[in-house]
């Protein structure tokens, strides 16, 4: 613990850094998993599709493994120059977690009775108009749970960044190990701590946020 306290400086850089990766990519993966279950469950065919099979590709592929595809195609074939490092991260981290938001906002959809969305159009609502207004925000209220479960694993899903010259708290452990290898336990011990301070707060308040919605029902 000791290499901790005298690398301080180091550890509070890394940790700022993990927690703009999390929120960063975190709002950019609500808004486009908001938008891929828009897309699975509306009327337009091929949305539909895209949807499902971008799901079921990211979903089930290994985080590091998208990483590696997006620094690789980024360059040579798209000419974007991305390369490694923060935004990389981001962008990665965002197609990955987007999915997982997907699903979890699809079932709260799934969830609302079909008759609140019956009553919508009839009244002259688009699908768009209805889900935007009528459906999601009561999925919403049962889904704020797993959500923020979803996002305790992207917390620690941005650890795989470690890899791809990102100075968060992972790769802040591996450099003060390397310097301190008579306190790696310790250190490694105060980084997994650094990570408890941002989910735990999470956890409980996923808790608590299930409580009121059941209470609620």
């Amino acid at each position: 613990m000791g290499a901790l306290i005298d690398n301080a400086d180091l550890v509070w850089a890394a940790f700022k850094m993990t927690l703009w990766l999390s929120v960063s990519a975190g709002v950019l993966s609500f808004i486009w998993g908001v938008m891929l279950a828009g897309f699975r469950v509306g009327p337009i065919a091929p949305l539909r599709t895209f949807g499902t099979v971008y799901v079921n590709i990211f979903r089930n592929s290994p985080l590091t493994l998208i990483f590696l595809v997006i620094l690789n195609l980024s360059v040579p074939v798209f000419g974007l120059g991305i390369g490694l490092g923060v935004p990389m991260a981001i962008i990665s981290l965002t197609l990955y977690t987007s999915t997982f938001v997907c699903e979890v906002v699809r079932s709260g959809i799934n969830a609302v009775g079909i008759g609140q969305a019956e009553a919508a159009r009839s009244l002259g609502l688009s699908f768009f108009q209805t889900l935007g207004e009528v459906v999601l925000p009561q999925a919403f209220r049962s889904v704020i749970p797993p959500l923020i479960n979803v996002y305790i694993a992207h917390v620690k899903n941005t650890s795989v960044a470690a890899g791809f010259a990102v100075f968060e708290l992972t790769a802040s452990a591996q450099r003060i190990a390397n310097g301190n290898p008579g306190d790696v336990v310790g250190v490694f011990a105060g980084i997994g701590l650094c990570y408890l301070v941002i989910t735990i707060p999470m956890g409980l308040a996923s808790q608590r946020i299930e409580r009121r919605v059941a209470i609620a029902r």
